[in-house]
This record gives C-alpha cells, sequence and structure tokens, in this order.
C-alpha cells in the first residue's frame, strides 16, 4: 500500500470515527442527535465480517432497558445492502440487537458509503476503541483483514491506531489450542495470559493451572520457562544468562511466535540460536517472516 494511499485512507478513517466518537454514549440520557435516516429495524442487517461474535445478554439487556427509556441516543452507522432499501451495519450492532429486545421498530441511521475493506476496519477500529472485543476477535478482525486484503503488520498497526508489536502478539493467539482459545474468549485467561501459553509445549496444561490457581501473567511467565531448565540433568552447570541475552531472547521470541534459546560459547564471540516448532506450519510460518523480515 503506497504512503500517499495510507495517508488519505488514515484521514478518511479518522473522520468517520470521528462522528462516532463525537455522538454521545449509547448509555447516556441527552438529546438525541439527528439522523440521516429513521428505517425499519428489519430493514437492517448485521456485517458478518463483524469481527466481534460475542455479546453479553446481561448487557443487552441493561441497553435494551436503556433504549426502552430513552431511545436510541447514538444513530448506528450503515451502508446500503445489496437489495434496495436495505442497510447492513458497519458499527452499532449491539445497539441494533438491543433496540430488537426493547421492541423497537425503526432505528436512526447514519450512511455511509464504504468498501468491505473499509467497513472491516471502522468495524475493528470501534470495537477497539470500547473495548468491546475479546483478544481472539480482535485477532480474527487482524487476520481478516490480512487474508482478504493483503495487508501487512505493519499497514494494520498504522490504520488500526495500535503497534505493530501489539499487531503480531494479538494475531500469536490464534496459534493456540482451540481450549485455551476459549478460555480466553470466556475471560478466564487474560490476553497476557495467553501470550505466555504461546511457546511452551503443553499450553493446556499451564493454562489449567494459571485458572486454577489464579495465577498473575507474571507468574505464567515464570512457569512458561521453567521446563527448560527442569530438562537439564542433574548434577550438570547450569549456564546463568545475563539479562541482556535474556532480553534479546524475548524479543526473538515475540517476532517468531516460537521458543527461542541463545546459547553462548566460551569467550562469548560465537554461539547458536535454537528455534523450537512443534509443528511444520509453525516452521512454514518462520520461513515466511525471514524471508519478509527484511
Amino acid at each position: 500500500m503506497e504512503d500517499s494511499s495510507k495517508r488519505r485512507l488514515g484521514r478518511g478513517l479518522a473522520a468517520l470515527i470521528g462522528e462516532i466518537d463525537r455522538a454521545p454514549s449509547a448509555d447516556a440520557v441527552e438529546t438525541k442527535p439527528a439522523a440521516d435516516l429513521n428505517v425499519p429495524i428489519e430493514f437492517v442487517s448485521p456485517n458478518p465480517r463483524n469481527p466481534r461474535r460475542h455479546f453479553d445478554e446481561a448487557d443487552l439487556s441493561d441497553l435494551a432497558q436503556s433504549i426502552r427509556e430513552h431511545g436510541i441516543v447514538q444513530p448506528v452507522i450503515v451502508r446500503n445492502g445489496a437489495e434496495k432499501g436495505r442497510y447492513e451495519i458497519i458499527a452499532g450492532e449491539r445497539r441494533w440487537r438491543a433496540a430488537q429486545r426493547a421492541g423497537l421498530t425503526a432505528i436512526p441511521v447514519l450512511v455511509r458509503e464504504v468498501n468491505d475493506r473499509t467497513a472491516l476496519e471502522l468495524a475493528i477500529i470501534e470495537n477497539v476503541q470500547r473495548a468491546d472485543l475479546n483478544p481472539l476477535e480482535e485477532a480474527a478482525g487482524y487476520q481478516q483483514l490480512i487474508d482478504d486484503h493483503s495487508y501487512t503488520q505493519a499497514d494494520l498497526g498504522q490504520v488500526i491506531g495500535k503497534s505493530r508489536s501489539h499487531v503480531a502478539n494479538t494475531l500469536r493467539l490464534l496459534k493456540l489450542p482451540e481450549t485455551v482459545r476459549t478460555m480466553v474468549a470466556d475471560g478466564q485467561l487474560t490476553a497476557g495470559h495467553a501470550r505466555t501459553l504461546i511457546t511452551v509445549e503443553d499450553p493446556e496444561r499451564l493454562a489449567r493451572r494459571i485458572v486454577d490457581e489464579g495465577l498473575s501473567v507474571r507468574q505464567a511467565e515464570t512457569l512458561s520457562q521453567a521446563p527448560a531448565a527442569e530438562a537439564k540433568p542433574a548434577g550438570s552447570s547450569v549456564q546463568v544468562k545475563d539479562a541482556d541475552t535474556l532480553a534479546l531472547e524475548k524479543l526473538l521470541s515475540d517476532f517468531t511466535g516460537l521458543k527461542v534459546s541463545i546459547a553462548h560459547r566460551q569467550g562469548g564471540n560465537a554461539g547458536e540460536i535454537r528455534i523450537a516448532y512443534r509443528t511444520l506450519e509453525q516452521l512454514d510460518d518462520l520461513c515466511r517472516r525471514l524471508q519478509t523480515a527484511g
């Protein structure tokens, strides 16, 4: 993506998100802003590409009650659908769902003409800014932009307003086993906990221990590094690594998404780097990363 195109896209997204941010909270009791249209609720459909999949039932019930009393304060952002007179939600599916529960027959909408890519970007941006996505939904949204629209991690960081390392670390969560991803989606594990599990040999076992014992992220990090030390034969001399080596190992692990170990030879001018992978898919992913790292 050319720099000039990125800048134009960034300005366009900022303007659209500005409209969302300038509107009051959906739960606030204020005068309803003017909307482009007031349309029958059945003419509005959710975006099937919306990264958000989980909607808390209690939260929806509370919002529905607020809507019954005060109406929808913030319009739903939509675009024209495939059929004339129908609309697809860009941002505001939670309000649309709550309005249905509240028994509304029509809702206020703001119609914007955007393509699939921009609609997905806006959905991710709005949800991330409002902390409405769980870490896995956020990761799935990033991956969808990469798969469907050939985004790089740097492009995503620029458009979404996050650092490249945040994007990379979030995407790494998709490599976890299904049982661990379910714990993250359910809120049993935080994103910080989950990232400590990516390079361990048995992430499910450690995940269950974190949940059962209520361990902190720092405690989880300590446990994730323990197997390497425990694997050394009894009586063998253990080389204590300096802080710079440990920091470099962590940097390389964050980049590759794999366990990285650095061993210096006597004298400190030579050594070796070991990268552990558990599947051929991880090896393929590592090769792609190294090929595009430049």
